[in-house]
């Protein structure tokens, strides 16, 4: 279809698609559902963004993750397309707002959290959207079998009986084949097709190193690769040792993680991007939405507890196809704690029942009472005085979340809002009295539209540019203006929010359902096993390791990864060589024959210097080897 280029050119200046998304596009336009698998990096969004742009109506993009629909819309603005945005935390007002503002426009994207579905709000002005599409993002967020299960993904399926005829596309980077029939499934997909681009990343090497000090490692790899870096630790407090190390080597680096203030943040964040600073040294709360093609390395510092995880985290570097390093760094008390983890990860249903009390006693939430409500919730604080494990508390929120009882978010971004609350003569007589507060007053009506009829969004630093004042001066003026009745103004949140999906409940009355908890942990058993196997794997490439996890089989060697370059360390005689090419030949004079079978036809041969040999004949033309693994003369 020669339109969706010329959208592509118009809007985005790309002259032709990346591999698989015009395959994908053309399937959803042409109204069926669709599975892309795509690796981080790869252009998800546009298999969505550019098929709504070619049809009438408005796209339903479905995401859970705030900071990243924030994103989308503000650079879908930048390009002249309307977009609008619904998450949780917003107000009643602000809702009605954007969605009626959505229907009677020109909006092409109205990004949801899978939370904001299910509300009676949302379903009441569904029909007036006009939707040409659903884009359900974090698509494995809807498996239970999944890494990042998240319950109000499976009720996303409700939307087939309202949107009856029109296309889903399900995206995700990283799904196993278990979970991509899981998706399938939930998501109810009619006629349809899975897009699977290849996990084959050709110029990134992966590689694994047992070390003694992580900081000399970290070290000596960004000595030997410029450029900049992202690494990962598993705690806070490690970000922060190793960004001071690195800084006493006169290597730039900032410390990121969910705790920090949320200005502070986007500040490092930005900084990163820029290039002003080499290295960001985060948690895992780090990564997600950002667009950095040229990041050299990324460093893990701790051994993940999944490959799911590390795939994604190590996808983030080299996204320009130059080469870059995914390096993982362990040590013998890395493999204790990840065999360990099982245990600290799904606490006993007696411990999930004491932090649900805790939790209660702290916000002082009464029975019957909190459905609805978001509350502030500092963990520090809360640990201190309950004394109870950080990480039994974290896990057991995480088993309350997935039962529908509460949600806790470290990354919430409620805007601060003003509505006024006195009649236009009221004020203008408050005005008079208080001439100090008039040029506050004069630069909220002036700015926000509709602020007399509903509390609306606003920006005290862009109150402050108006006024030609600091930000504090605003908040402090807001704050005189709310006591004195004349406005209700609600602070900006982002500290960690807690958010009862249902009443709270007397403990003894609160029900897990075990069969679902005890079949995720006998799924996270296994990732761990597999995370613990790619760690120990000596002679398999990584790359292919990684590949056959998530169903990909077709993957060549890679020759750039650690384990990759030690087999072209063994030696290999004129002797051997001469030997298995005969042998080689004489196999293949038949017929193509696999891969796995050509190495067994080889008797007992060693696979590596076996490798070697193919490598070589291929090299030079002398035997192929097709997309599927089979060799040929």
């Amino acid at each position: 279809m020669p339109f969706i280029h010329d959208i592509l050119k118009k809007h985005w200046g790309f002259s032709s698609f990346r591999p698989l998304q015009e395959d994908i596009i053309n399937c959803v336009l042409s109204g069926k559902d669709a599975l892309a698998l795509m690796p981080t990096g790869g252009g998800k969004s546009l298999c969505y963004q550019v098929p709504a742009l070619a049809n009438d109506g408005l796209c339903l993009v479905i995401s859970p993750l705030i900071a990243l629909m924030k994103d989308q819309v503000e650079n879908l603005r930048k390009k002249n397309i309307t977009a609008f945005a619904i998450w949780s935390g917003m107000s009643r007002k602000e809702v009605i707002n954007t969605l009626k503002v959505a229907g009677e426009s020109n909006c092409k994207f109205l990004y949801v959290s899978p939370e904001r579905l299910e509300t009676s709000l949302f379903k009441e002005y569904l029909p007036g959207l006009n939707i040409n599409l659903v884009a359900v993002d974090e698509a494995h967020c809807i498996s239970q079998w999944g890494y990042d299960f998240r319950p109000p993904y499976l009720r996303i399926a409700a939307l087939r009986h309202e949107l009856s005829g029109i296309p889903f596309l399900a995206l995700t980077a990283s799904a196993t084949p278990e979970v991509q029939k899981d998706i399938i499934d939930k998501l109810e997909f009619g006629e349809h097709h899975i897009f699977r681009q290849s996990f084959e990343r050709p110029a990134l090497s992966y590689s694994v190193y047992k070390v003694q000090s992580r900081i000399n490692k970290i070290t000596e790899v960004l000595q030997q690769v410029p450029g900049s870096s992202i690494v990962y630790c598993k705690s806070r407090r490690r970000t922060k040792e190793i960004s001071d190390l690195l800084q006493l080597q006169d290597i730039s680096a900032l410390h990121y993680h969910a705790g920090l203030p949320q200005d502070e943040r986007s500040n490092r964040q930005e900084a990163w991007i820029a290039g002003k600073v080499r290295v960001i040294v985060c948690t895992n709360a780090f990564g997600m939405g950002i667009d950095k093609p040229d990041v050299r390395t990324v460093i893990h510092a701790d051994a993940p507890d999944c490959l799911e995880n590390y795939y994604q985290e190590a996808g983030r570097a080299g996204r320009d196809g130059k080469k870059a390093y995914a390096v993982l760094l362990y040590d013998e008390t890395d493999l204790d704690m990840l065999e360990e983890k099982e245990a600290l990860r799904f606490p006993s249903l007696r411990e999930i029942k004491e932090v649900y009390q805790s939790v209660a006693n702290y916000l002082q939430v009464p029975a019957g009472g909190g459905q609805g409500q978001y509350y502030d919730f500092d963990m520090s604080d809360f640990l201190v005085k309950f004394k109870l494990p950080v990480h039994t508390v974290l896990y057991s929120l995480k088993a309350l979340e997935q039962d529908g009882w509460l949600s806790f978010n470290e990354q919430v971004f409620l805007p601060a809002t003003v509505s006024f609350t006195i009649s236009k003569n009221g004020l203008h007589d408050f005005e008079l009295k208080h001439p100090a507060l008039e040029n506050c007053i004069k630069s909220l009506l002036r700015a926000y539209g509709g602020i007399f009829d509903q509390a609306v969004p606003v920006s005290e630093k862009a109150i402050a540019a108006m006024m030609r004042t600091d930000a504090d001066t605003v908040i402090k003026q807001l704050l005189l203006l709310h006591q004195a009745g004349v406005i209700d103004y609600r602070p900006q949140k982002d500290s960690p929010q807690l958010y009862f999906n249902a009443s709270r409940v007397r403990t003894e009355e609160l029900t897990i359902n075990m069969e679902a908890y005890n079949k995720r942990k006998e799924q996270y058993r296994r990732r761990l096993k597999q995370m613990l196997e790619y760690i120990n794997e000596k002679k398999a490439c990584r790359s292919q390791h990684i590949g056959a996890y998530f169903g990909d089989n077709n993957l060549q060697p890679c020759g750039i990864c650690d384990n990759c370059l030690r087999k072209k360390d063994t030696p290999l005689t004129k002797e051997e060589f001469d030997l298995l090419h005969r042998q080689i030949i004489n196999i293949l004079n038949d017929e193509p024959v696999p891969v796995k079978k050509l190495l067994a036809g080889l008797g007992g041969i060693n696979k590596e210097k076996a490798w070697q040999v193919i490598e070589f004949l291929q090299a030079e033309n002398k035997i192929k080897v097709d997309k599927n693994g089979a060799v040929s003369l």
